[in-house]
């Protein structure tokens, strides 16, 4: 496996810092840091590279909050704009096209062209395609994945395709910053899915597994035997306990396809149609419900920003009736009123 060296100097370029600044700083202009920076780039940019260059950064103290995702309670862990995601973006654009040339086809999530539509569109054709081989899905995930990832295994992994030795100490100082990956943080995305990574070539190149697909932990597995596929289930867990430090959740299932939906990637996928997952339907109303309510003091760019997300969601699934029950009598009044404020058009996409 070929490995890479002489990277830490793109990184510590000024027009890769600079860039990583721009990406950074997408969809944030309103930080107070950002604009800060924004002001005089030169100011905050060159501190950095001399930190980089003389190796004397270290990661900030972590801001650690909790929040609610529906029954879950999850620990975000946010970093400073400066220097830290800058930092993180910075190494990406130097070394994500390494690893994502690692990633087998069937891994989705945090991967440029590799979110929930193409994973959707992937499974939806297996089931098309092959009813006979997707007759049965097994279903698993990891227990408490970010946290429990081993900062050791991960160290190891990044080796397997980074060898300059600058890189390595920078990438040890951000593993090393906190136990298991933190999530909020840029960089604990790709690392998620590296971690993954080797499971997933074993699934493909030893077990031979043609249907086999992964949303970060969660994993789907077709088959057309189910005594196979509770083999499978055994081997991968006692894979990830013995080579990656991680356990199995208890909630794995094994299923006939044709009795029952998959629910993944957002989507309720049924051998003859694909539906919304009830939660993305639910939060779809709630934001009509509460456009209905506060119209008149939205602008029309938060309207349709608060509705493009669902309409995308929409073009994947079966779900006509929803679309006619309220995309198109509520947006189409909507959107016309905010529109005739400003004197444009309805967008087409709302129509």
């Amino acid at each position: 496996m070929k490995r890479y060296g002489n990277l830490y100097k793109k990184i510590c370029d000024p027009e890769n810092l600079w860039q990583a600044h721009i990406r950074a700083r997408r969809d944030k202009s309103h930080y107070i840091e950002v604009r800060r920076i924004n002001r005089n780039p030169e100011k905050y940019l060159g501190p950095l590279q001399k930190m980089l260059r003389e190796k004397t950064y270290k990661t900030s103290p972590y801001d650690v909050s909790l929040r609610q995702e529906g029954k879950k309670i999850r620990e975000i862990y946010r970093l400073p704009y400066y220097p830290d995601r800058i930092v993180h973006h910075a190494i990406m654009n130097v070394v994500e096209n390494i690893w994502l040339s690692t990633m087998i086809r069937d891994t989705y999530q945090s991967m440029p062209g590799r979110g929930v539509h193409l994973a959707a569109g992937r499974i939806r054709k297996a089931l098309d395609d092959d009813p006979k081989g997707t007759a049965f899905c097994l279903k698993v995930d990891v227990r408490k994945f970010y946290p429990s990832v081993d900062n050791d295994i991960m160290k190891r992994i990044v080796r397997k395709k980074i060898k300059d030795p600058e890189l390595l100490w920078l990438l040890d100082e951000i593993i090393n910053s906190t136990m298991g990956l933190p999530i909020g943080n840029y960089v604990s995305q790709i690392f998620g899915n590296l971690y993954l990574c080797e499971l997933d070539h074993w699934m493909k190149e030893e077990k031979r597994v043609q249907y086999y697909y992964r949303y970060c932990d969660d994993i789907v597995i077709f088959g057309e035997c189910k005594d196979a596929l509770h083999q499978l289930r055994y081997d991968i867990e006692q894979y990830l306990n013995d080579r990656l430090n991680l356990k199995m959740k208890g909630n794995w299932q094994v299923f006939p396809i044709d009795d029952r939906g998959i629910d993944v990637v957002g989507f309720r996928f049924f051998r003859s149609h694909t539906m919304l997952r009830k939660s993305i339907a639910s939060g779809f109303k709630r934001k009509i419900r509460k456009i209905e309510r506060s119209w008149s003091f939205m602008t029309e760019t938060k309207i349709v920003n608060g509705l493009m997300s669902y309409n995308g969601w929409m073009k994947d699934a079966d779900c006509s009736g929803l679309r006619r029950a309220y995309m198109t009598p509520y947006i189409k009044k909507i959107a016309a009123c905010a529109c005739a404020r400003s004197g444009r058009k309805v967008p087409g996409a709302l129509l």
